[in-house]
This record gives C-alpha cells, sequence and structure tokens, in this order.
C-alpha cells in the first residue's frame, strides 16, 4: 500500500519588532517604524531633512498633550487674608491669586514607513548620509556635532 501526501506551500507572515527598540505604530493611519517620540519641532525639522534625504517617507504626528491633575475644590480667584502684628496693632492684608499652570511644550512622534528602519542600526551599519556626503555619526545624529566627522570612529574619540 502506497501513500499520497498532498504538500501545501503555506507563507506565514508575521510583524513582530526585533527587540524593545524597534517599536511600530499607526501614525496618520500609516504603518511606520517609529524613529523616535516626545521630540520638539526642531528636532523634527532636522530628523525630517536628514531621514527625507536619505529616500526615506517621513510621517509625523503632534503627541496629545498630557492629562492635567483633578484640581480640588474650586477656589475663588482671589482670597483675602488678614494678618494682626502686635508691635503696631494695625492690620496687614495680602490677596494671594492661583498662579496659573506652565505651558506644555508641544511634541511630535516621528516615524518612517519603511518598517524594517531602526535607527540604531542605521547609525552603526553607517546606513544614512548627510546632505554634504560624510556618514552620519551617533554624535551628529544626537546633534552633538554640527557636522558629521566620520573619520574618526566613535569609540576612538576622545570625552
Amino acid at each position: 500500500m502506497q501513500l499520497k501526501l498532498k504538500t501545501y506551500n503555506l507563507k506565514l507572515t508575521t510583524f513582530m519588532a526585533i527587540n524593545k527598540n524597534h517599536e511600530f505604530g499607526d501614525l496618520n493611519g500609516i504603518k511606520c517604524a517609529i524613529v523616535e517620540k516626545g521630540i520638539s519641532a526642531e528636532r523634527v525639522e532636522f530628523l525630517k531633512t536628514l531621514l527625507e534625504y536619505n529616500h526615506y517617507t517621513v510621517v509625523v504626528v503632534a503627541d496629545p498633550p498630557p492629562k492635567a491633575a483633578p484640581s480640588p475644590v474650586a477656589t475663588p480667584a482671589t482670597v483675602s487674608t488678614e494678618i494682626k502684628t502686635e508691635e503696631t496693632n494695625s492690620t496687614a492684608s495680602s490677596i494671594v491669586t492661583p498662579t496659573e499652570t506652565p505651558k506644555v511644550p508641544e511634541t511630535f512622534t516621528l516615524g518612517v514607513t519603511d518598517s524594517t528602519f531602526n535607527a540604531t542600526n542605521a547609525i552603526f551599519g553607517r546606513l544614512l548620509k548627510t546632505p554634504d556626503g560624510h556618514i552620519v555619526t551617533q554624535a551628529y545624529w544626537f546633534q552633538k556635532e554640527s557636522e558629521s566627522h566620520d573619520e574618526v570612529p566613535y569609540y576612538e574619540k576622545k570625552l
């Protein structure tokens, strides 16, 4: 007796992060590899220029504002207190006004549509170039240097 087995070619595709630093997300409904979260507008402009020069499609989304802590009991706008001094037997009054909450800076999330992009691999793999033709170094990526000095390896630099 001979057994005839049928074989099937199945293709399984899964999307999962390589590690904790390789994040994915939907930005404006587009599946993206997250490059950085919580960055300023100046940093967005720097990274967007650099990544678009290297032929990546960049997606930028403003982060939602943080949730404010609930205020306790509604207090009047001004509170008047009287203080009696013993030396002059007079009363002094002071007015306390509530302080305004400080304005929270606007932050952004930046991603690229290439889901295989990882900033660490791109920097240390020497995959990115600056507009002036140098290879992007770690110091240039983090904006510690205004020009990329790729002729000296990062591990030989003096601190």
